[in-house]
């Protein structure tokens, strides 16, 4: 339809989650009016973010150093983890100023339809950081969903057996919602009233 430069772009910015046709021909056609200077510093932007980011080793959380802020912050309460399915969900938590611990990134939930089983997620990290950080209580911060609660049923009982508390966040979020959509009250609200597993 457009030249092909700019159906190009247009295509790229529709492959994005929660962008639409309309909004990516926004995005292409805006880039076409601004600043030489702005396109480029967005595309080293891109650029640098594959390039530099990376994964924590100990929690699996996105960083540009080999352990995320979180993790070297050594306020934070070593024998508490909050399980994630995603990096993203960590961001959302933290908003909420209720958590002092640290996180597990798993990397998504268990989903049989979807070929997804606790093999396809860091579970096996979990267990090994609970045995050599003394861990001793395990919050299941998984998506209220379907798949997450799958997730927080098998973590339950993956962790109870190493005499570690299991608790998940309570009531409060939406079921079928995810985490990044919930208000910080709410989520806050959910991880203070949250209920062993």
């Amino acid at each position: 339809m457009f030249e092909p430069p700019v159906q190009r772009v247009i295509d790229e910015f529709a492959r994005l989650p929660g962008i639409g046709r309309k909004s990516a021909q926004r995005l292409a056609f805006h880039l076409l009016h601004v600043e030489e200077a702005d396109v480029d510093r967005l595309g080293l932007a891109i650029t640098n973010l594959r390039k530099e980011v990376r994964l924590c080793t100990r929690c699996f959380n996105v960083t540009a150093q080999e352990e995320c802020s979180v993790c070297r912050d050594l306020r934070r309460d070593p024998t508490m983890v909050c399980v994630v399915e995603r990096a993203q969900d960590i961001a959302v938590l933290e908003r909420t100023q209720e958590f002092s611990g640290r996180y597990h990134v798993l990397g998504g939930s268990i989903s049989p339809i979807e070929g997804i089983g606790p093999d396809q997620l860091r579970m096996r990290e979990l267990v090994r950081r609970i045995d050599h950080e003394s861990i001793s209580e395990a919050i299941v911060a998984t998506n209220p969903t379907v798949e997450g609660d799958a997730t927080a049923l098998y973590l339950a009982r993956l962790l109870k057996p190493l005499g570690v508390k299991v608790s998940r966040l309570a009531s409060g979020l939406p079921v079928g919602g995810d985490l990044d959509y919930a208000d910080e009250v709410t989520l806050g609200r959910a991880l203070i009233g949250r209920q062993e597993l």
